[in-house]
This record gives C-alpha cells, sequence and structure tokens, in this order.
C-alpha cells in the first residue's frame, strides 16, 4: 500500500472506526488528539475516528468544569468526566451517541476558512449522512445541527498543530437527557437566552426522528458515506501505527488522566468577581480580581472557539492594565486579530470584563 506519506495526496483518507466497545474518555480522546499531529508531522492524509464512549461528560477547553458540572453526581453515578482539547459547551457522551473526531490540513480543497468556515464546510458532510438516514437537518451558527429547532449534534473545533486542525462532533442517535439535567449545572443566562424552560424541549435524537431504532453501526456508515461524497475522496480502514500509538499513549499519560489538565480552569478560589455574558460567540465567563483600580488577575472561560496561544495572548495583555473601558479596550486592541475568539469582538470582551469589575467591586 506504500508509506503513510505516499499516500496523503492520493484522494485516499484513512478510516479509524471501532463498533466492538466503547472507549474510556481518556482513550478516546488521546486517539482524536494524535489525529491532526499524524497529519502535519507524520504526513498522514486526513484521518476520520469513529467510535462511541462509555458513559461520560466532556467539558470544552475553555470550561470550568468545576462550574460546568455536579461532579459528585457524576461520581455516585459512575460518570466519567474530561476536558477535551477543542472549544465549546458540555457534552454527554455514551455508547448511542456517534463520537466523531477529525484530523485534517486547515488548506484541504474544499474547507473553508477559519472556525465558521470549517463548521460550515463540514456541517454540509453531516447534513448529507443525517438526509442519506431520512433526518432533514440544518447547521445553526455558531456550532449546532439541528432539526425543527432541536439540537441533534454538536460541533467544535482547534487548530493548534501547525496547519491541521482536529474537528469534533458528537451525534445523537439516542440520549439520556435525565442524566444530562442531573449532573450539568447550566447557567440561567444560557437557558433564559435560549428561551427553553427544560432540556427536553431542546434536543432531539436521530430515533426519535425516525421513529425507528437506527443502529449506531448503521448512523457511522452513513457519516463515512457522506464524507465520501462531499469530498470525492475514498476511506481506507486503517488503525494507529507506531508512531500514532506512541502519541496516542503520551496524551494518555501527560494530558488526559491528569487533574492539572481535567481541572486546568477550575473555578478560583480567591476574592474574584465574575462576569457571564451571553455572545454570539458562546458564553463568555470571565473571573477578574483588582489590586487598586488595576487588574491583576484575569481568567477568560467559557464555552466560546479559540486558541490557548490567542486566550493567553489576550489574558497577559490585561495584567495590570488600568479596569477603565477605554485602557481595557486598548489593551485588547493592541493584540487583536480578526476571529481571535470566534464571534466575539473587543467591545463585547470588554462588556464582559466590566460586568466582572462590577461584581468584584461589590464583593
Amino acid at each position: 500500500m506504500g508509506s503513510i506519506s505516499d499516500r496523503a495526496g492520493s484522494g485516499e483518507w484513512r478510516l479509524f472506526k471501532n463498533l466492538t466497545h466503547s472507549v474510556s474518555t481518556a482513550e478516546g480522546l488521546a486517539w482524536d488528539d494524535a489525529l491532526p499531529q499524524s497529519v502535519a508531522r507524520h504526513g498522514s492524509p486526513p484521518i476520520l475516528h469513529l467510535y462511541t464512549f462509555i458513559p461520560s461528560v466532556i467539558v470544552g477547553k475553555y470550561q470550568d468544569i468545576e462550574a460546568a458540572l455536579r461532579l459528585e453526581r457524576c461520581r455516585a453515578r459512575g460518570i466519567e468526566y474530561n476536558r477535551r482539547s477543542t472549544g465549546g459547551g458540555t457534552v454527554i457522551m455514551g455508547p448511542e451517541i456517534v463520537a466523531l473526531g477529525l484530523g485534517i490540513n486547515v488548506d484541504y480543497p474544499g474547507l473553508k476558512k477559519g472556525v465558521g468556515g470549517v463548521f460550515d464546510s463540514l456541517s454540509r458532510v453531516l447534513i448529507r449522512a443525517l438526509d442519506h438516514v431520512g433526518v432533514r437537518a440544518h447547521f445553526q451558527p455558531k456550532n449546532d445541527l439541528e432539526v425543527k429547532g432541536r439540537k441533534i449534534a454538536g460541533l467544535s473545533a482547534a487548530s493548534e498543530a501547525d496547519t491541521c486542525l482536529l474537528f469534533h462532533t458528537s451525534l445523537l442517535v439516542d440520549f439520556d437527557i435525565a442524566l444530562m439535567t442531573d449532573i450539568m449545572n447550566t447557567p440561567v443566562i444560557k437557558l433564559e437566552d435560549k428561551g427553553y424552560n427544560c432540556f427536553s424541549q431542546r434536543m432531539t435524537t436521530v430515533r426519535h426522528e425516525l421513529g425507528r431504532n437506527l443502529s449506531v453501526a448503521e448512523m457511522m456508515e452513513a457519516i463515512q458515506t457522506a464524507f465520501e461524497e462531499e469530498f470525492g475522496i475514498a476511506f481506507r480502514e486503517d488503525s494507529p501505527d507506531d508512531w500514532e500509538q506512541n502519541t496516542i499513549h503520551r496524551f494518555i499519560e501527560e494530558r488526559f488522566t491528569q487533574d492539572q489538565w481535567i481541572f486546568s480552569h477550575r473555578h478560583p478560589r480567591t476574592r474574584m468577581g465574575v462576569g457571564q455574558l451571553k455572545t454570539r460567540g458562546g458564553l463568555l465567563e470571565i473571573y477578574l480580581s483588582l489590586s487598586g483600580g488595576s487588574i491583576e488577575h484575569i481568567l477568560i472561560t467559557g464555552d466560546f472557539f479559540s486558541t490557548s496561544e490567542n486566550i493567553h495572548r489576550i489574558e497577559n495583555a490585561l495584567k495590570w492594565t488600568s479596569a477603565l473601558r477605554e485602557s481595557i479596550e486598548s489593551n485588547i486592541a493592541s493584540v487583536w486579530h480578526d476571529n481571535m475568539i470566534y464571534g466575539i469582538d473587543v467591545s463585547t470582551l470588554t462588556d464582559a470584563i466590566l460586568l466582572a469589575k462590577q461584581n468584584q467591586v461589590r464583593l
């Protein structure tokens, strides 16, 4: 078959598909994080990973896991929890939910530019896959697929492996809404914004829409076919080679089994003001402490899409800045570029910071 690098430009993509068992959060997330690494540094063509998790809950990269989840209930119910390397919000996973990871070069033909472009391009694949099984869906920015106004899949992405990105999807073949409401702490502002008083009005599943028991294997097959049709490629079922296995093992050992990663945005224990603002790009949560009239410490979290480098640059630019609007906006603007935080601008970010300042002063 030739080496991996020989096939990288051949129109043949690799497919890692697991139908035999559901995996732990550490294993599934580590496999996915290895995908863009292999494309960027190992000469692999795009890799699609289709699989399912054991009952678990996974927060986005920039979320505060202790604020997002009722961890004691997760532990009592034997629900694993972890943090993925892509942005977005909390997702409940399990054997009846298709987990999808895709590693691909951002310049691949047919893939639009930027986070919004990636979501638009790859949502078309998923819409096609759902259409193949008889479900009509549409893309609802910033990152949902919906059927008749109800979410059936969530999308997330990160681009931190040279010019390659990792795209994530959780597609609801079936779903335990009662579990979601029991273990999640969903901010009131987010529920009010969506106009729903319970999750059952917000979510739907493939089986519910079809009225029949479609299997996870059938849904995976439809996704595979949709990718082939959309990008004009063919899949070769494969498994990780030695280099990729070593990369997966490293991510398991150094990232997804470490408290430092899982709780990396834990709720601050010091006297800090919190600013929570629902924006076009997602929920912004700002934790801020003042020293006199200056920002001593700031933490930017939420279910938005960005990169660690961008968030750190903003946080560093704001430290010891005067906590006045003009100073905050000026310092953010000094490091800002388009889509630094997808769907959020300098003025909106400043509004959230000032809200945190107001709440900090009240403490």
